[in-house]
């Protein structure tokens, strides 16, 4: 069971970066990294992603499409696979799921599941488990970066990045590492969770804007 209580997250001891920002500073310590584990912890039930084709499809209800584009990147997923393997670094997910799923995470949960054929290592957990820590507010979008670097992922109420709160206190990063790896271990494989509630699911309905 997950555990019942989160670690506090005051934005103050953190430092606001734009999203331009957030992304060339990521990218920088990504790439640095050699033998370390990251985790991210993603709540949010929809998000409107830029630059993702599919994702794009999906917008515009074209189901099949979307599921077609996704395959177009596996020769892009087994190449950053390599990559990590090369630096040793192993990035682990935690996706908190609500059912019945949002178009959105439906068709993330596809995404996730392709990742996890390259190695990607997700697992979800149901929003229920979760419950009793969410009492006053949902628990945060976060990225651990190899230990040393707590991302606060900001978005609009509309799902669009609007950058990130960077966090190097070693207590604040400890700590938010080791809950989000509780998460992680009381999960279920992507893989199981896709076959068992996703993948007999028809096209989702996308609401007119």
């Amino acid at each position: 069971m997950p555990e019942t209580c989160a670690p506090v997250l005051l934005p103050e001891r953190g430092e606001r970066l734009v999203r331009e920002a957030y992304r060339k500073d990521f990218r920088e310590r990504s790439a640095v990294l050699r033998d370390a584990d990251s985790w991210k912890l993603e709540r949010r039930q929809h998000f409107e992603e830029q630059g993702s084709p599919s994702r794009d499809a999906l917008r515009r209800g074209d189901w099949e499409e979307s599921l077609r584009l996704m395959e177009d990147r596996r020769d892009a997923l087994a190449a950053a696979a390599r990559e990590d393997e090369r630096q040793g670094h192993a990035f682990h997910r935690v996706r908190l799921v609500e059912e019945p799923l949002t178009p959105y995470l439906q068709w993330e949960l596809h995404s996730l599941r392709q990742q996890a054929q390259f190695g990607a290592r997700v697992r979800v957990v149901s929003a229920e488990s979760v419950a009793a820590v969410e009492r006053s507010e949902p628990l945060p979008e976060l990225v651990v970066l190899g230990g040393r670097t707590l991302f606060n992922i900001l978005y609009s109420n509309a799902g669009h990045p609007q950058g990130a709160i960077r966090f190097t206190e070693p207590d604040i990063v400890a700590q938010w590492e080791h809950y989000i790896k509780s998460l992680y271990e009381s999960g279920e494989e992507i893989a199981s969770y896709f076959e068992r509630v996703v993948a007999h699911l028809p096209a989702p309905t996308i609401p007119p804007e």
